[in-house]
């Protein structure tokens, strides 16, 4: 039997190839968009704004009144900015937490009345191997994507008696539109800016991990996979196996030499 499956950000990337897959496999599939856009048919499309919580309200309302239930949420939609934390624009600071956490958060909180009341659910958050790292000039993506770690590891534990499971992915480099997306919040790299010459350089290196990063399908098939395993694990790192490895270092390795090696993949000079 197929799934009621909620799905944020479908119009490109991991999500829409999600979509895309979870519908052709049978499953009643609702995606979210901020705007309308062309989308594969099988999926329902609902228009919802992550910064916009009437219209959280709406999309879940909607799909209740439809299917009157809702089994997995898959919280994917947010935002990617890049810059030195000093002089990133505080605008774009806000408008990344309230994306790809605080938007999370109303979201689940709307979903989870309704799985309570259908008896159980699973909410799967997509995070990153950023939120378990911290990484130089994208602290402010680091620190969502920490945030959403903490809140799944706590939810998890709130939720279990109702029978609803919480699982988070931490997807390494897909090549999808995050590259381009980000040079709309890019911050001033101008003469002055303290942070310019090693800012360019860092730059240059997440581009090109990005640009040669596995296709979006990938995470999309290993999706369908957790939806339909009936245990799934807490976590699941879908990554090349050296940034599996750089999980493993941050784990085993004093923080200071941790942060010399990932400093230097990053163009970062030692002190």
């Amino acid at each position: 039997m197929g799934k009621v499956i909620l799905i944020t950000g479908i119009s490109t990337g991991f999500g829409k190839e999600s979509a895309s897959l979870l519908a052709s496999a049978g499953h009643k599939v609702y995606g979210t968009v901020r705007r309308e856009c062309d989308v594969t048919e099988g999926i329902n499309l609902l228009t919802m704004d992550l910064t916009d919580h009437d219209s959280i309200r709406k999309a879940v309302r909607l799909v209740v009144e439809r299917e009157g239930r809702i089994d997995v949420l898959v919280n994917n939609a947010g935002m990617h900015t890049g810059g030195p934390v000093e002089t990133l624009p505080e605008e774009y600071v806000r408008l990344q937490m309230e994306t790809s956490f605080m938007g999370m958060v109303l979201l689940t909180r709307e979903v989870l009345p309704v799985m309570r009341a259908g008896a159980g659910g699973r909410i799967i958050n997509i995070s990153s191997i950023g939120g378990l790292m911290g990484l130089p000039y994208q602290g402010f993506y680091s620190a969502a994507k920490f945030a959403v770690e903490g809140f799944s590891e706590a939810l998890r534990m709130e939720v279990q008696q109702f029978n609803i499971s919480v699982v988070v992915i931490n997807p390494g480099d897909f090549h999808t539109n995050n590259t381009v997306n980000r040079r709309k919040f890019l911050a001033a790299s101008g003469s002055d800016d303290p942070y310019a010459g090693t800012y360019a350089k860092a730059l240059k290196v997440i581009e090109h991990d990005e640009a040669g990063g596995r296709h979006p399908a990938l995470l999309a098939r290993k999706l369908e996979k957790i939806i339909e395993c009936r245990n799934p694990r807490q976590r699941y790192i879908i990554a090349t196996p050296d940034q599996k490895l750089a999980v493993v270092l941050k784990r085993v390795l004093p923080g200071r030499l941790f942060t010399r090696i990932l400093g230097s993949h990053y163009g970062i000079p030692k002190q």
